[in-house]
């Protein structure tokens, strides 16, 4: 029971990573807030987590849902140790084709999203708290099509180690986990129709050093990881789990 006794926030945890997440913070003794876009989602999510689960409908992507957060959490509890910035997911467009509400969608929920999210909850968090942001491999190679995704995890990557500087002092550790090709739902809000999907994954999958895809329970691990104690000299630093992809190359 790493986190008995604990209060942890997991935005986007209604699904995929998050969901997982959430999951595993109640298991390991953590009283745990979810948050989601609908309210059928959080309650669903909260139903199958159990007892130890809580539900806020926040979109990452709205300032009004942002500034609400705060005070959203403080009328379920008195504080928060742990925050998991999760809510997030991928569109992809050729150059040429970008636009302006592609460019604000991803730019709201995935930079707007944390930025603002660390803002609210600041205040909630106690000393030796861990916040752990969702950051992406798309950072550290260069994809087609993924301009805009892959800038706004670079954002993102670059919380890490700036709001590290920055909490330390505060006694407040920040940490990333950074996922690389996982089974989840995470096209579900992309632009891509359901055959290029799966010709993505198709043609992905025998790039990964160790031949498949990650499921969302093994960066849930990570995630835990960084949240709990076991981690505790660990600060500013993103933890990759990604199968090997992109640093081995196996022929």
């Amino acid at each position: 029971m790493k986190l008995k006794g604990k209060i942890a926030l997991v935005t986007g945890g209604t699904s995929g990573i998050g969901k997982a997440t959430a999951q595993l913070f109640s298991d390991q003794g953590a009283q745990v807030i979810l948050t989601g876009r609908t309210k059928e989602t959080v309650e669903r999510t909260v139903a199958e987590i159990g007892n130890n689960a809580l539900g806020i409908v926040s979109d990452a992507g709205s300032m009004t849902d942002l500034l609400q957060l705060q005070h959203l959490i403080s009328q379920q509890v008195s504080h928060l140790d742990l925050v998991f910035v999760n809510a997030g997911f991928g569109k992809y467009a050729p150059l040429e084709h970008i636009d302006e509400a592609h460019y604000n969608e991803m730019f709201d929920v995935l930079v707007k999203g944390t930025l603002f999210t660390v803002q609210q909850v600041l205040p909630l968090l106690r000393p030796n708290s861990s916040i752990v942001l969702n950051t992406s491999i798309v950072t550290e190679i260069g994809m087609a099509n993924s301009s805009v995704y892959s800038a706004a995890k670079a954002a993102v990557q670059s919380f890490t180690k700036t709001f590290a500087a920055e909490l330390i002092s505060k006694n407040i550790r920040v940490n990333a986990v950074s996922p690389g090709p996982i089974e989840t739902n995470y096209f579900d809000r992309s632009n891509l129709s359901e055959e290029q999907v799966k010709a993505f994954t198709t043609s992905f999958a025998p790039q990964v050093p160790i031949k498949r895809f990650g499921q969302a329970h093994e960066v849930a691990q990570a995630v835990l990881f960084l949240a709990s104690d076991d981690s505790s000299f660990i600060v500013g630093t993103e933890i990759s789990v990604d199968g090997g992809f992109p640093k081995i190359k196996t022929s």
